[in-house]
């Protein structure tokens, strides 16, 4: 019986305590007036900074947090702080961000989204952070086991973190329709953006080649929040790239030169496409052209839809695949069938990054560039490790995918 009285009192008093914390946690999210919450499947971390740079450019006390590559914080003058994790990553951790925020009398939070599955993108914005001004980037094929296998899934699920009854802004260019719908539904007034209204010598001061998209998405909402147009862009000029930006490192060795793009960060098909045509049009992909492709045994589903883009739209550009990591013969095979010649694919598997160095240059005559995509993770990291640590420059070239 005391047992049962004991058990019965520590419930209640969890109970009340989860009540009251909940009620602080309301009390410090209203107090910030500007809640900027983000969304989408590719350019999180790069609109995020530049929304945060430019308010406080434009006098506006703000706290930015991040999830990107790796999860920032980003103080009211530009400094960034790493967040810890003890366990994995978990949407409990915005709510710290909200109080840390709040202790700092802040003006506006720019918060990125950290949540996949649908539940959890509804409680994210409903119950933590109550946006005043909801951000999706775009809707791409990502995530598809958790969000769903079309775009129209996809969005119904970033749909979720639409603010009822205020502003809604995106540069989704493909299925904007849809997105539309979900606000008309949240009686949400919806916002497009446009890449068109920014222009090429407004792209020229950005110390890294920043996407159009991102910076006109950015640019409207400091428009809506009344920042001038100049002092927002001389804010998003001193904005960080994420560490999931591009970067290009050139590496010389035994008389032959390696230009390597890490494009690991853009791990959906449309977004490394972007890359390769990027780079393409623009005269970078000189000498043997390799295709990097790092995979990992639990994101198979992710290494299908690079195999069909490689084979559909890239075979006929590229001279080589290389396949690293996990499952590779899996890989293999389903680049085969989608059309990607054999005889141009080299199956190294598992191994260390020296050894991938060395099998990159026995595949290059005088002189080879390398697009790196799939996953940073497993083998991904140790590659790029390894051509920073030998790069004869390292440059920025793009920050669009976090």
């Amino acid at each position: 019986m005391y047992v049962f009285i004991l058990l019965l009192v520590l419930a209640l008093t969890a109970s009340v305590l989860g009540i009251s914390e909940f009620v602080r946690h309301q009390k410090r999210i209203y107090s910030i007036p500007i809640r900027i919450h983000v969304n989408g499947t590719r350019g999180k971390s790069s609109v995020t900074r530049l929304i945060g740079a430019a308010l406080n450019e434009g006098g506006i006390k703000t706290i930015t947090k991040v999830t990107g590559t790796y999860p920032r914080l980003i103080l009211e003058d530009g400094t960034e702080s790493a967040i810890y994790r003890k366990t994995d990553a978990n949407i409990i951790e915005q709510l710290g961000i909200v109080k840390f925020a709040a202790e700092r009398n802040v003006k506006a939070i720019v918060i990125e989204c950290m949540a996949l599955e649908p539940q959890y993108q509804s409680i994210t914005e409903t119950k933590m952070i109550h946006a005043t001004i909801g951000v999706i980037t775009n809707v791409r094929l990502d995530h598809v086991d958790v969000m769903g296998y079309t775009l129209p899934e996809i969005a119904s699920v970033l749909g979720r973190t639409i603010p009822k009854n205020l502003h809604f802004f995106t540069a989704e260019n493909q299925i904007p329709e849809v997105l539309k719908k979900i606000a008309i539904q949240q009686k949400a007034t919806m916002h497009l953006s446009e890449a068109s209204t920014v222009s090429d010598d407004e792209m020229k001061a950005f110390k890294y080649i920043e996407h159009k998209e991102n910076v006109a998405l950015a640019l409207d909402i400091c428009k809506h929040i009344g920042i001038e147009r100049n002092t927002a862009l001389k804010g998003m000029y001193k904005a960080n790239p994420d560490a999931g930006a591009l970067n290009r490192f050139r590496v010389e060795a035994y008389d032959k030169s390696i230009t390597f793009y890490n494009g690991f960060a853009a791990n959906d098909p449309q977004s490394t496409l972007m890359i390769w045509y990027k780079l393409r049009n623009e005269g970078e992909l000189n000498g043997t052209k390799i295709v990097l492709l790092n995979t990992r045994q639990d994101r198979l589903d992710r290494a299908r839809q690079l195999a069909e883009m490689l084979g559909k739209e890239i075979r006929n550009g590229a001279d080589l695949l290389i396949l690293i990591g996990q499952s590779t013969d899996v890989v293999e095979s389903m680049s085969i069938q989608n059309g990607f010649e054999k005889n141009k694919i080299v199956n190294l598997g598992w191994m260390e990054a020296s050894e991938v160095f060395e099998n990159i240059l026995l595949h290059t005559n005088k002189i080879a560039t390398v697009v790196a995509i799939g996953n940073i993770g497993g083998m991904g990291n140790k590659v790029v490790e390894y051509f920073s640590s030998r790069h004869l420059s390292k440059e920025i070239m793009s920050h669009s995918y976090g």
